[in-house]
């Protein structure tokens, strides 16, 4: 059962919208960060919250690949396979990675510990291969250093992302999803050298963004 904290929790993210019902995927991410995954209980509840049906929670539910309805693990491992990264190793990372875990896509190990998820895409190609720990990057890891992340989590070491906070879990990171602040905000790197390449060459060919009508 989704006890009353959590309810209120719920009620709190729908109150920030002018349609409450914009505040599904926050919701839904609340359900994660206290159950580990998405149950028929949660989605009961913000049905009743949004007055919405349940069948609608669902097709929401179900639609996007950030919200699971069986238990994850307590890390959540994702390994991008999209050409720009499996070209420069990332199937390689997620090879090493299955065989660490004894896992493959969509599963979890038996001790509850890890889940892993094959992505096809997350949106950091200049730093491919790229590894995610709960959603915080591992840029340009190779397979030893991605089996290397995973051993330091499983003997419970403290591990740093790339260019996020320390690693903390996967249920703390939805509750952030869920726009809870956990006050790590500015921890890491918000831009790097890789990141700005662009708009700096750009900066140095005189390059600018066309204006819009009204000049602005």
């Amino acid at each position: 059962m989704i006890d009353s904290t959590t309810k209120a929790q719920l009620q709190e993210i729908a109150d920030r919208y002018p349609v409450a019902r914009s505040g599904l995927l926050p919701m839904l991410h609340l359900l994660q960060s206290v159950e580990g995954h998405v149950s028929t209980d949660g989605i009961d509840a913000c049905a009743e919250v949004l007055g919405i049906s349940t069948a609608e929670v669902t097709a929401v539910a179900t639609f996007y690949t950030m919200y699971h309805n069986e238990p994850q693990g307590e890390h959540h491992i994702g390994v991008c396979i999209n050409p720009g990264c499996a070209i420069l190793g990332g199937d390689d990372v997620y090879a090493a990675v299955c065989a660490r875990l004894g896992i493959g896509h969509d599963e979890v190990t038996a001790d509850g510990k890890f889940s892993l998820e094959r992505i096809e895409c997350q949106a950091a190609c200049t730093h491919a291969p790229v590894m995610t720990v709960n959603w915080e990057f591992m840029d340009r890891v190779s397979p030893e250093q991605a089996v290397g992340v995973i051993d330091a989590l499983a003997a419970g070491e403290q591990v740093e992302s790339t260019r996020g906070p320390k690693v903390t879990s996967w249920r703390d990171t939805a509750r952030v999803l869920a726009g809870f602040d956990d006050g790590k905000a500015a921890d890491g790197v918000a831009a790097d050298e890789l990141m700005l390449a662009g708009l700096k060459r750009a900066k140095e060919l005189g390059m600018k963004a066309p204006t819009t009508k009204g000049g602005e």
